[in-house]
């Protein structure tokens, strides 16, 4: 037995990066996943591409294709897994987006668009999933992702850090919540992570003239990092399946930092 075996799991934001890599090593660790993402074509490729990890580990896979924003579309997700599950134990609210823009060039569509997915999203994931697992009995894990954005502002993405400063806030009023229902909110701040998400903040740093070349951002901020170097998907996962697992069940409301030493709080 594993430290996840048997746990039935959802990870939103599925479809690549970090998201991916979490389902990834969950299924890898014996863990039911259904990997969900807005993308419905990528996701079910992602959900195909598994289906031989899950069966040597005695686990199951499915897919959803969901907008977190969409309350309706969240409860269908959630049923989905349930259906095909049987319950529902940890839930990751993953999905985010990021668009650079100068700070007095931020415009409200950009704002409402960045919270709505980053902040609205994790709060209705964290609701739906919640009202499962109460309903169910037997407690359950939400796991939410922050960002090191939720610890300090940076000029060119304040929609941003507003919204990763919300999921820590969400998920200390979801812990404190939720703890009556044996239902544990924790979460986790990655740093510099090399991603497609990454790739296209690259890009859009260099279009609002915050960056002059291909992977100066990256550099620039890696210069900080203790460890020497930006992170990968799988740097992040040792500590996901963690909080997914049996091993951090006297844990809540906290958020955990997994940045290389980037910014010590």
């Amino acid at each position: 037995m594993t430290r996840v075996s048997g746990r039935s799991c959802i990870v939103t934001g599925a479809a690549q990066g970090i998201g991916r890599a979490i389902g990834e090593a969950l299924l890898e660790e014996g863990a039911n996943v259904c990997f969900a993402d807005i993308n419905a074509d990528k996701i079910a490729a992602v959900a195909e591409a598994n289906t031989d990890r899950a069966a040597k580990a005695g686990a199951k896979v499915t897919h959803a294709a969901v907008d977190v924003v969409d309350r309706d579309q969240v409860r269908a997700m959630i049923g989905h897994t349930v259906e095909t599950f049987g319950r529902l134990d940890v839930k990751f609210n993953n999905a985010g987006v990021n668009k650079p823009m100068n700070f007095l060039d931020v415009t409200e569509e950009n704002w409402n668009f960045i919270m709505g997915v980053n902040g609205l999203g994790c709060m209705i994931g964290m609701q739906e999933a919640a009202r499962q697992m109460i309903a169910q009995g037997g407690g359950g894990k939400i796991v939410n992702t922050a960002s090191i954005a939720s610890r300090q502002g940076f000029d060119n993405v304040a929609p941003y850090c507003a919204s990763k400063w919300a999921v820590v806030s969400l998920t200390q009023s979801g812990a404190r919540d939720l703890a009556k229902h044996d239902i544990t909110v924790t979460g986790f701040a990655p740093g510099v992570v090399a991603t497609e998400m990454w790739e296209q903040v690259d890009q859009d740093l260099m279009e609002i003239g915050a960056a002059e070349r291909p992977g100066q951002a990256m550099e620039e901020f890696s210069a900080e990092i203790l460890k020497g170097r930006v992170a990968k998907p799988e740097d992040i996962t040792g500590t996901t399946t963690f909080l997914a697992s049996r091993d951090s069940d006297y844990m809540t409301g906290q958020i955990v930092m997994i940045d290389g030493g980037m910014t010590l709080v």
